[in-house]
């Protein structure tokens, strides 16, 4: 089994009443649910909020350096992810499509290098 990260760019996501986002959470949490039904789901966030970014850190002659700011000179910034662990590309596919159409807006799939110590299943890194 291969774990998989599926996000979203909250860039991508357009404007939205209070209202929709509620029915989106409401048509993901259906998707999750199904994740977790098919012992697939890992670990999903809420969503994130970008205006509450604490701090940047950076390696500065070896030391941990930490900073209210510049954060990183970018447009894009993580909306929200999921964790799965599924058999293959296909199956990741599939589960970020469902997530697509259950929320109207783009996701991306990202294979994880080596799979690391999963809390669901207590499996050692490989």
């Amino acid at each position: 089994m291969t774990e998989y990260l599926i996000t979203f760019n909250d860039e991508w996501v357009p404007d939205h009443t209070e209202q929709q986002i509620n029915d989106k959470a409401v048509a993901a949490r259906v998707v999750l649910e199904e994740m977790k039904d098919q012992d697939v789901l890992i670990f999903t966030n809420g969503g994130l909020d970008r205006s509450t970014a604490l701090c940047s850190v950076e390696s500065v002659d070896g030391k941990a350096a930490f900073t209210d700011g510049p954060y990183a000179e970018t447009k894009e910034h993580l909306g929200g992810f999921c964790v799965v662990q599924v058999s293959d590309d296909e199956a990741a596919r599939y589960w970020a499509g469902r997530l697509a159409t259950a929320l109207d807006w783009p996701q991306e799939v990202h294979r994880f290098r080596m799979t690391g110590q999963s809390r669901r299943t207590g499996a050692e890194p490989k």
